[in-house]
């Protein structure tokens, strides 16, 4: 096979990877040296979801008290207290979540224990 003189106005690009086979489905293998992928941690973005949209069913009045809304949601109240705690994150960490920029220590374990309220104090590393 031969190749013809490229046309001025293209462009040709190098794309180093390797397609492996695993279980069935192929899946494309970046060089070591290439930067990861953000990637959304989606136990996070739906912990996230779920605690602003049980705060704004509290704040426009769905339902008057957690109790009430744990039992709608048919979830323990001491489960959605500890998820609903996640608004009070700073919104660079909630940022960092939905974009996948979070480090590997941010885990919906550790964004469920206790955390300091104030921004500033809030440190994940």
């Amino acid at each position: 096979m031969t190749r013809a003189a490229p046309v001025p106005e293209t462009l040709t690009l190098h794309v180093p990877f390797r397609i492996l086979k695993r279980g069935g489905r192929k899946e494309i293998r970046l060089p070591a040296d290439t930067p990861a992928p953000h990637r959304a941690d989606n136990t996070l973005v739906k912990a996230l979801s779920r605690a602003f949209r049980w705060k704004r069913m509290l704040e426009i009045g769905d339902y008057t008290t957690i109790a009430e809304l744990a039992q709608s949601e048919g979830i323990a109240p001491s489960y959605l207290t500890r998820i609903l705690r996640l608004t009070l994150l700073a919104p660079d960490i909630v940022e960092a979540v939905l974009d996948g920029r979070q480090g590997p220590e941010v885990t919906l374990g550790r964004l469920m224990a206790p955390f300091p309220i104030e921004w500033e104090q809030q440190d994940f590393r």
